[in-house]
Parts: C-alpha cells; structure tokens; sequence
C-alpha cells in the first residue's frame, strides 16, 4: 500500500467520495465542498483503497472526510498518521475533525489514535439537514437518531522548523 497527497480536485478522490455521498460535509453550521480540499490517499496497485480529505486554516489542520474501501485493514490508520505528518510538516499545531453522534466506530478508532472530545454540538446536525444538507437522513448507523456534531482534536508538537 502508498499513502501519498493529491491536490485539490482529483479526480479520482472525486469519484470516492461521490460515490459515498461525501462530496459535500456539513459540520460547524457551513457546507464544504469536499472535492476542492487537497487529500491523503491510499493506494494499492492503482487501486484507490481509501481517501481523507482535509484543510487547514491558520494552524488548524481539520479531517474533513476519511473513507475507505476496506475496513479493518489498516489503511485508515495509514491515512491518519500520513494527514498527522503533513499537519506537523505544515507547522499546523491542533489536528481535528467532526463526526456525528451515531458514528461509535469512528468514536473508537479516533479516539484510539489519541483524539480526544472537544465539544458536542447539540442538535447541529438537526440545524444541518433543515438549513444545508436536506439529504442528511435521520437516522444513522446502528439505528441512532442522527442529532449531534462532535468534535474531537488532538494538539500536535510543534515541529522544529516551526518552533517560536
């Protein structure tokens, strides 16, 4: 498997992600075009197994959307620790991302790779769906309402290169 970056636009991280509905993310009350953020991707054989898309603002290094094609086979692991290298390499120093309330395995496996909750937006994803995204459905995985936003960061070390 490569793990490498792409930029913004790529085709190929363009059909992934339409493909599961992540083209377009509501979080924190705005709509992002996911498609036009540069990505980390994962690649075997020319296969695309898995992408993350990203932004960063100021020092604030944000995971937009993670996919894979395969579960349970590393490569979102790999997806994350590449997009952790690229933030520290970028001298951002907070690492974050937002995901629903019936998202418990993306909970787990954030939060294993050292994410902690930050905040939980009540009835953010409610606002969404009524003001942004009318196709967010209602009820999510496991057969959980779909309400809330939340985030979870983690602060990054400052690297050498960026120190004060």
């Amino acid at each position: 498997m490569t793990v490498r970056t792409v930029e913004a636009g790529n085709v190929a991280v363009g059909s992934f992600l339409t493909d599961r509905g992540s083209a377009r993310v509501a979080r924190c009350a705005e709509l992002v075009d996911a498609l036009q953020r540069p990505a980390v991707i994962a690649e075997d054989d020319g296969q695309l197994l898995g992408a993350l898309t990203y932004d960063v603002v100021g020092t604030d290094f944000e995971v937009l959307t993670l996919h894979c094609s395969r579960r349970w086979a590393g490569v979102g692991t790999s997806l994350i620790l590449e997009a952790r290298r690229v933030a520290t390499e970028l001298g951002c120093n907070r690492y974050w991302l937002v995901t629903t309330n019936d998202n418990v395995d993306a909970l787990r496996f954030y939060q294993r790779r050292g994410f902690r909750i930050s905040e939980i937006r009540c009835g953010a994803v409610d606002a969404a769906r009524r003001e942004l995204k009318p196709e967010i459905p209602l009820v999510g995985e496991y057969g959980i309402a779909l309400r809330d936003e939340i985030e979870l960061a983690q602060q990054l070390p400052l690297s050498a290169d960026h120190s004060p």
